[in-house]
């Protein structure tokens, strides 16, 4: 069995799901694929039950109806840590995130608990994206850095490599957000509680086909949710444990860290 399991969410990604699943295992045969399909009214959860027979490293979880990214990757997440993945990616399955940048944040994990894909080192790597939504873009991950005193340069990012013991730390019941604010919850989750993140460049490209998920209740949720995390924080804007210089380090010490503050 591998030990890294790609997470890929999906809701009317008919065109998209062999494809990308064909593009990952090109890129990295040694992963499983964990699709996550909320009865997209497309046929994608049909498509994929397909792929499923045809490979052994392709799964599928199937759930009852459009329930938003967050719950879906917290399906993921349970999924896989009931299983021995050692590193679990997030991953769009629109080819929005390049399968071929997975070595990289593999090789980035040796070392990290969290491995972000980052759109904005080293300048803008952003393919096909008009103004507005760059500007949007650039202007949460600046945000989010005044509010809650992350320190990166894309919080908002959905391509990211979990150790399981990072995951395993998290209080996974307590996520409370759903949109793409879930990225940043997750990330300052694992920021507090002293995980080591590092940010890898990737290329960040429009998606191929389809329609983004985007629209202006789920702007809304990530402009409330970044005060929510702060309030959580009790308004510290630093991490509460020291940053280990390994994973393992990590690993021997999140048994003692304090107990995460319930959900408000």
């Amino acid at each position: 069995m591998s030990d890294t399991l790609i997470i890929i969410p999906t809701y009317n990604e008919s065109q998209n799901v062999g494809p990308i699943a064909e593009a990952v295992l090109d890129a990295v045969p040694d992963v499983n694929i964990l699709f996550v399909d909320d009865n997209s009214p497309d046929g994608t959860g049909h498509l994929i039950d397909t792929l499923v027979q045809n490979d052994e490293r392709i799964h599928v979880l199937h759930r009852k109806e459009k329930d938003g990214l967050g719950r879906a990757y917290i399906a993921g997440f349970k999924w896989a840590l009931e299983r021995d993945y050692e590193l679990i990616f997030e991953m769009d399955a629109d080819f929005s995130h390049n399968p071929k940048d997975i070595p990289a944040m593999r090789a980035a994990s040796k070392t990290a608990g969290l491995v972000l894909g980052s759109r904005y080192i080293g300048g803008v790597r952003v393919i096909n994206w008009p103004l507005h939504r760059l500007i949007l873009s650039r202007g949460a991950g600046v945000y989010v850095k005044l509010v809650t005193g992350m320190p990166f340069l894309d919080p908002t990012g959905g391509y990211k490599c979990f150790h399981r013991c990072v995951l395993e730390a998290i209080h996974l019941d307590e996520i409370i957000s759903n949109g793409y604010s879930f990225q940043v919850e997750m990330t300052h989750q694992a920021w507090r509680i002293g995980c080591r993140i590092v940010e890898v460049p990737i290329v960040f490209e429009e998606r191929h086909s389809g329609t983004s998920k985007m629209c202006k209740k789920i702007i809304w949720e990530a402009l409330w949710m970044v005060w929510k995390l702060l309030f959580r924080a009790k308004f510290k804007r630093t991490h509460t444990c020291p940053v280990p210089e390994d994973i393992e380090t990590f690993r021997c010490c999140q048994t003692f860290l304090p107990a995460q503050p319930t959900a408000q």
